[in-house]
């Protein structure tokens, strides 16, 4: 018995296959374009340069005062609301009076919130002075931060550090 090939039908279910993929394609299409527009529009975005400049004049008294005392605490390398972080002992955590001093820690926090920063931070090296932190976005290698320094001297925009002085040797500073 010969073997009948049915051309039109088989050119039906060709043509049935060919509609099927070029529905996923563009339902796949639609779906990506999707997840990439609200990835997009909803990614954190660094606030203002005048904004963040404003919030520094505002509460100026609040950084000055971080500064006194990330200064003054030589051996604090940052603190935050998750804790600090000691050089000698080297300490990574919520502070007990061993390490830190809680009344003085408070007095970070509160300094801190005031500023509307969220960690302090001491620079050593060629680049030394203090930082604020006052926006983070991303993890883990890949987070991108916003500072406001007190430097001790002018720095140069070099290494995927950027600064802009904002009043004596205040700078707005940048990590990428």
């Amino acid at each position: 018995m010969p073997l009948l090939i049915d051309i039109e039908f088989l050119n039906g279910k060709f043509q049935s296959v060919k509609k099927t993929f070029k529905r996923l394609t563009i339902g796949l299409l639609f779906v990506v374009l999707a997840i990439g527009g609200c990835i997009y529009f909803l990614a954190p975005r660094p606030p203002k340069e005048a904004k963040l400049i404003q919030n520094f004049n505002e509460h100026r008294i609040a950084f000055e005062q971080l500064r006194d005392m990330l200064q003054a605490d030589t051996n604090l390398s940052r603190v935050a609301s998750w804790g600090v972080e000691t050089q000698k002992p080297f300490f990574l955590g919520y502070p007990s009076e061993k390490y830190f001093p809680m009344k003085r820690f408070n007095q970070y926090l509160g300094l801190l919130k005031q500023a509307n920063g969220y960690v302090g931070v001491r620079f050593e090296g060629d680049q030394a002075g203090v930082g604020i932190i006052v926006w983070g976005s991303g993890f883990a290698g890949d987070t991108r931060h916003i500072w406001i320094s007190w430097m001790n001297e002018a720095p140069t925009n070099q290494g995927g550090w950027v600064y802009k002085k904002i009043d004596q040797n205040w700078y707005l500073q940048t990590d990428w």
